[in-house]
């Protein structure tokens, strides 16, 4: 990042003029103070690049404001300035964190160097800031993907086998199944780490501002427009660009999406120039995205470039095996958070935990977990927790048996139906009725001990037409 303000701190005020005048010329916004007080005042509102203080100056000197500088603005490189060229002072400088010193009198040049010096210190420093920041965020998507089960075994394995490419990747998979977090663990594994990982949903910006988004605008190209605007592919330049939700994105853009996978270039809004970009695309979507190419809601053509590589996440409930370990990470990651101490959970919570739908999946399940652990004081999480839960495992128990037994009559009829072209007009709905009937008769009878008037109760019919199904389905009344 170019230096673009300075802070010149001398009581000498032509020494602040030849500096001022220089620096200026050269396309630098510069800030003078006289003496120590002032410099320290524009340094606790201001934000400098290079601060270039005399060591020798009234109010408070230049190495005592090179120490408040250390402890306000440790970020901010500080030149200091002596007419005295001892081996003392400049000893003293340096070992207060002085990034140079110099002696006076001195020519421009000397000023032009040291400008060269500090932009590229600044380069490093914020490289390695980067790397830094991409190593702490490598480790913890690391960690945070969590589980063994023989589906997140596959995930695991096709991230090592593409991160080290730039192919691209479609992952697909409900809402909450950690989509970018497996975008994310490409790039970190990958050659572009230490490189900017872009992420934007497509879902969440409206249409019309979409593409400004990704593609940049140029100033004026509409209203409000004041300045240029890099696009998420130029900020994502040598990087990762995941695309979240893909599936939402208008069709007239997605044919400029497909033209950037192809040329690896973009136009911003309002210019007309080509920029080169070298992004790799990761794109995530919880929709079937084959689905809507043959509804011609999504383009084939840049279905097909995007799903070079797919990776499916599976839906919680169908790794079920992975949830105490879920749950057990998520309740350790919460309570060192919120700085209370260690909870666990009792057996009955975490059959409670593996038993429900999870129709959130993984997200659902960490948030169930926080929500726990914030209202509950007891350092034993026991079902009462999770309350909430239990009653929509027991609706969504229910709603599956019942759907297992349409699905079961719906089997058996299939099953049953293939003489049906031999049965005459009208005798379908009677034989399948005598089917459901007889047996659904004869079981409550069962349960109510043959009782007539009590199975007619639960039927929801009178005593006279139960005697009449009786009869007419042949239902045995004797009593084993």
């Amino acid at each position: 990042m170019p230096l673009t303000r300075i802070l010149v701190a001398d009581d000498e005020e032509s020494m602040r003029w030849v500096l001022s005048k220089a620096l200026k010329r050269k396309g630098f916004e510069v800030d003078l103070a006289p003496d120590g007080r002032q410099a320290l005042e524009l340094i606790k509102d201001n934000c400098y690049d290079l601060a270039i203080l005399d060591i020798k100056m009234p109010g408070i000197n230049g190495l005592d404001l090179l120490d408040k500088v250390r402890e306000l603005k440790s970020d901010l490189l500080v030149v200091i300035m002596t007419a005295e060229a001892s081996m003392k002072n400049a000893v003293e400088a340096m070992k207060r964190g002085a990034y140079d010193y110099i002696t006076k009198p001195f020519d421009l040049d000397v000023i032009d160097a040291i400008i060269e010096k500090v932009a590229r210190a600044r380069d490093i420093r914020g490289q390695v800031t980067n790397l830094k920041q991409e190593l702490k965020d490598r480790y913890q998507v690391e960690k945070n993907i969590v589980g063994n089960s023989p589906a997140m075994q596959e995930v695991y394995k096709t991230i090592g086998k593409v991160a080290g490419s730039d192919v691209t990747v479609l992952i697909q998979g409900e809402s909450g199944t950690g989509k970018e977090l497996v975008a994310r663990a490409i790039h970190f594994n990958s050659g572009r780490l230490g490189k900017p990982f872009i992420a934007i949903n497509c879902a969440a910006i409206p249409r019309d501002l979409l593409e400004g988004e990704l593609f940049g605008s140029e100033k004026g190209a509409f209203t409000g427009a004041s300045d240029r605007k890099l696009g998420k592919f130029e900020q994502a330049s040598q990087g990762t660009l995941f695309l979240d939700e893909i599936g939402d994105m208008p069709l007239e853009l997605q044919a400029k999406i497909l033209r950037v996978l192809q040329e690896q270039e973009v136009t911003r809004i309002g210019g007309n120039q080509n920029i080169a970009v070298d992004v790799r695309v990761v794109a995530a979507t919880n929709q079937a995205l084959i689905e809507k190419v043959r509804r011609k809601e999504f383009r084939e053509d840049l279905y097909y470039r995007l799903n070079v590589v797919p990776i499916t996440l599976v839906p919680l409930r169908e790794r079920r095996a992975d949830i105490p370990e879920l749950a057990h990470y998520f309740l350790s990651r919460t309570c060192a958070e919120m700085s209370v101490p260690a909870r666990q959970l009792n057996d009955t919570a975490m059959l409670l935990l593996t038993e429900h739908s999870w129709p959130g999946n993984v997200r659902e399940l960490e948030n169930a977990i926080k929500r726990a652990v914030i209202l509950s004081n007891d350092p034993l999480l026991t079902e009462l927790d999770f309350a909430g839960l239990a009653s929509s495992t027991v609706q969504s128990q229910t709603v599956s048996q019942e759907a297992s037994l349409e699905s079961l009559i719906d089997t058996k009829l299939r099953s049953c139906m293939n003489g049906v072209e031999k049965l005459d007009k009208g005798e379908i709905y009677s034989v399948v009725l005598e089917q459901v009937e007889r047996p659904l008769i004869r079981f409550i009878l069962e349960k109510t001990r043959w009782n007539q008037v009590r199975t007619a109760d639960i039927l929801g019919i009178n005593r006279n037409t139960l005697r009449k199904k009786i009869s007419e389905l042949g239902i045995d009344m004797k009593r084993d």
